[in-house]
């Protein structure tokens, strides 16, 4: 667009003094025209040291997302990388924010996000980019998912097998439309023959104990006739617990309540909480492998590799 080569659109960029103002100029421009930005990674190619990874967090409060962290410092550690954490607060906008930011400081980026693939490969600039919790088959970015659907059928069918046939849902998601956890969970609850629909699922205001102690309280005036809760996330799940117990309930008699995380808070309330444990750090450092592929031209990690297993451990609230 500006008519010169690529020289000298280097020198334009990079402030060298070897170039004339008015063609300086004209290289700008045209860069502004094109929201040109130069990407770190493509400079790290001829520019060797070290690598820094921008990790984008969406609630730093959540134990979850600090356990996630840990993994991607710990495999970053071990690469003698280093990075910068961003907390998005859950806010697209914020996401966009961190993006922009990331773009010019960062080699790659991982992260979680809720802007879709075409937002984020326009702020991207050429970041490498490795979702969390997309899964591959739903990002053409590099990701690492979570059996969703595979931890739901054993959370279900352990519920099923202690003789629990109205079992709710405590649901956290608060995208457009149904969440992939919602959706694994009316999946199996109609493989199951259970005569549970959408009426069984309430949305909690936010995902923390306060929340699912609110929802609770909505799903068992809703459907008092209710035996077994489904928890979004373990804090949702400890707050049916709260809700339950304020109304006389006992848990597991009258409630069995039964989470999706794997906190190590879960083994300190009372009854512990029975969960769909979630290997945190693993999803971390698998990040963390897949921007080495990607840094490295090689094809990102793929299918069951590419995915973390929930496994059902069985405590006393469920």
């Amino acid at each position: 667009m500006a008519g010169v080569s690529r020289q000298t659109v280097s020198r334009a960029v990079n402030d060298k003094g070897e170039i004339d103002p008015g063609t300086k100029e004209r290289v700008l421009e045209a860069a502004r025209v094109l929201d040109y930005r130069p990407s770190r990674f493509a400079r790290g190619l001829v520019r060797k040291g070290t690598v820094t990874v921008g990790l984008v967090i969406p609630d730093l409060m959540n134990p979850f997302f600090p356990e996630v962290a840990a993994g991607v410092l710990e495999a970053a550690e071990l690469r003698g990388w280093q990075v910068v954490v961003w907390d998005s607060r859950t806010d697209e906008a914020r996401e966009r924010e961190a993006l922009d930011v990331l773009s010019h400081q960062a080699d790659a980026v991982v992260g979680y996000f809720k802007n879709e693939d075409d937002v984020l490969a326009r702020r991207l600039g050429g970041v490498p980019l490795v979702l969390l919790e997309r899964g591959p088959q739903r990002t053409r970015f590099g990701a690492v998912g979570i059996d969703v659907a595979g931890g739901m059928e054993q959370g279900l069918a352990h519920l099923v097998r202690a003789g629990h046939r109205r079992i709710g849902m405590l649901d956290g998601e608060r995208s457009e439309g149904p969440g992939e956890r919602r959706e694994a969970f009316l999946r199996e609850v109609r493989r199951h023959g259970l005569a549970v629909d959408d009426s069984w699922v309430v949305l909690c205001p936010e995902q923390s104990v306060a929340g699912g102690e609110a929802g609770a309280e909505q799903l068992l005036r809703v459907r008092p006739e209710v035996t077994g809760v489904v928890g979004f996330n373990d804090l949702i799940a400890v707050g049916a617990m709260r809700a339950a117990r304020r109304r006389g309930l006992r848990i597991p008699d009258d409630l069995a309540v039964l989470g999706f995380d794997g906190l190590s808070l879960g083994e300190l309330v009372e009854p512990a909480l029975t969960t769909l444990h979630i290997d945190k750090r693993r999803l971390g450092r698998l990040a963390v492998e897949q921007v080495a592929r990607l840094r490295a031209g090689e094809e990102p990690l793929s299918g069951t590799d590419a995915w973390v297993i929930p496994e059902l451990v069985v405590r006393a609230s469920a």
